[in-house]
């Protein structure tokens, strides 16, 4: 190898790190700031009356009945696609590892893992809430069912995808010999792979609702908001995000901070979503090695 294609290697290298670290170091920077920015506005607003009062009495309001409304079709929704997630995740990697209907499910929910969410707002909008109000003579429309399922088809690729992975990342090993000793394909299955699994899983479950948590334009379309306590599912709901949305709108500076205090919440959420995924996954490793 000549000294000039050593020196020309040497030379692309560096730059390569170089414009690798300058896009790292603007990346981490532009995080800290919106994080920084984000505790300092939200840390100023946070208070009881943040969790005591109802969107309802304004600037003297809290966020409540969005927390709670948040809470219910965040649960709703998880309730929804995890049960359709695992088992569609557990078909492709074990039923349909390399047939053309797997790989078409797997493209379409690709697809759907793309799509941008107010498209599937749209879509529950048209399919669920504009049926309701005809069936019910308008009396049902906006409501929390339909936020939850429209927040459901947000998480449900998310979980397929990561069902799907994480059961092929399970040594053949396992399936050899439980499959030697007569074990039947369900038992296999449920006994054995989805048990060895099951961090990635629940990896994946957390992953989806630390989405869901953000999610603001479906619920335009679905939930529609309320600026009221309510626990029925058929009535109009608020969330956080959405009241965000709409508090950031206003002019009043109150308004504002309340806003930038919903926004803390929410990320202080993710993250301690983050951080139980973090533990989970690190005892479930341990208990595999021990």
């Amino acid at each position: 190898m000549s000294a000039t294609l050593q020196l020309r290697r040497r030379m692309v290298n560096a730059l390569a790190l170089a414009l690798g670290a300058c896009a790292t170091a603007l990346g981490l920077a532009l995080l800290g700031w919106i994080l920084w920015l984000t505790l300092r506005q939200g840390l100023a607003a946070l208070d009881w009356r943040l969790f005591t009062q109802i969107s309802a009495d304004g600037e003297q309001g809290g966020l409540s009945n969005a927390i709670v409304g948040s809470l219910i079709m965040d649960l709703g929704a998880l309730a929804i696609c995890v049960p359709v997630g695992v088992a569609a995740g557990t078909f492709l990697a074990e039923y349909a590892p390399r047939s053309r209907f797997g790989a078409s499910v797997r493209f379409l929910n690709d697809i759907l893992l793309s799509a941008p969410s107010i498209v599937l707002g749209l879509f529950v909008y048209v399919a669920v809430v504009l049926p309701m109000s005809r069936l019910s003579g308008g009396a049902v429309s906006f409501s929390g069912v339909a936020g939850s399922i429209a927040l459901a088809l947000i998480g449900l690729p998310v979980i397929v995808r990561t069902t799907d992975q994480m059961l092929q990342l399970v040594p053949a090993t396992l399936r050899e010999a439980a499959l030697s000793l007569g074990v039947p394909q369900w038992k296999l299955t449920v006994h054995v792979l989805l048990r060895a699994a099951a961090s990635g899983i629940v990896t994946g479950v957390l992953l989806a609702l630390a989405r869901l948590a953000g999610e603001t334009a479906p619920l335009l379309f679905t939930a529609f908001g309320n600026n009221f306590m309510t626990l029925h599912p058929l009535h109009k709901m608020g969330s956080v995000p959405v009241t965000i949305y709409q508090y950031a709108n206003d002019p009043s500076p109150a308004l504002h901070a309340i806003a930038w205090a919903g926004a803390l919440l929410i990320t202080l959420f993710v993250l301690a979503l983050s951080v139980t995924m973090r533990v989970f996954t690190h005892r479930h490793r341990r208990m595999h090695e021990q």
